[in-house]
């Protein structure tokens, strides 16, 4: 039997979306009312349409001070998931005995707390990472952890493909633990936080997005990996000085060593004996 009222989803991408549609299937058997809310302009519509098509409720509350008055005058028993959301719940809304929130992080917390969580594990040279879902306190992503799952960091893989990675794992670890959730039973671990706590946020840039053509070109390729979304410009681009000029980096390859094609605006680092680092650059101005 769930003790809650009303289950309210906020975020936005693909984890959003599956959330919804796992609570909306799951609404008859703990017979709970249910609402999307969108917070951030996006370019992802996913869950919106989703909503649409299982005629959930969804509201868009952009402005911060609207929001946290919706959550801190909940009248009722309601828990709020947060899957892909920026929002920050303050004090005010943590506090209120009516509203339970669990969070979805992108990394094993306590480790990456904050903001592009994919991109500094890459940065840093991690060998894995994973996903935590955990109760939401006052601190931001130090509540009691719910559950973790790992993944490997391969080689080779970009923020985005890391991204793509950690959002199935995301809906896993939600799937298996959402009956014991609603139902108040779910079994938790706290966190032991770090005395020098840093949490990331969204103005922090793995490496300044920038490089000297003198460093490990292993450095350059982790640099280049862990800033790299694709055609979302999450970080800016990625420059350095070559023959006394400012230039930008527009892409970045991994070759086989007898790969070379002499070009105007492609530099080669070597890797290590089998691989170069191919670099296709222009001008910045």
């Amino acid at each position: 039997m769930s003790i809650y009222e009303k289950v309210i989803v906020i975020g936005h991408g693909k984890i959003a979306g599956e959330v919804i549609e796992h609570v909306y299937k799951s609404q008859k058997k703990y017979n709970y009312s249910m609402v999307y809310i969108a917070h951030e302009k996006t370019s992802f519509k996913s869950a919106v349409g989703i909503c649409g098509r299982l005629h959930v409720p969804y509201y868009t509350i952009e402005d911060e001070k609207e929001l946290t008055c919706y959550f801190s005058h909940a009248a009722s028993r309601c828990l709020v998931i947060s899957a892909g959301n920026h929002y920050l719940f303050p004090e005010i809304v943590t506090e209120n005995p009516n509203v339970t929130i669990i969070n979805f992080h992108n990394a094993l917390l306590p480790e990456f707390p904050g903001r592009n969580a994919p991109s500094w594990a890459i940065f840093e040279n991690e060998k894995e990472t994973g996903i935590t879902w955990h109760y939401v306190m006052r601190q931001v992503d130090a509540g009691d952890i719910i559950i973790q799952k790992k993944c490997r960091i391969t080689p080779d893989i970009r923020a985005y493909e890391l991204t793509e990675k950690l959002m199935r794992l995301a809906y896993e670890g939600f799937s298996e633990k959402f009956d014991e959730i609603i139902e108040n039973r779910a079994m938790v671990k706290r966190q032991i936080l770090p005395v020098k706590r840093r949490i990331y946020k969204s103005t922090d840039i793995p490496g300044m997005c920038r490089f000297n053509l003198d460093d490990s070109p292993e450095y350059i390729y982790r640099l280049l990996r862990a800033v790299d979304y694709g055609k979302y410009n999450i970080f800016p681009q990625v420059t350095t000085q070559h023959q006394r000029k400012e230039i930008r980096i527009n892409r970045y390859r991994k070759v086989l060593s007898d790969a070379i094609e002499e070009k105007a605006g492609r530099l080669y680092l070597p890797l290590d004996e089998k691989y170069l680092l191919r670099l296709s650059w222009s001008e910045a101005g």
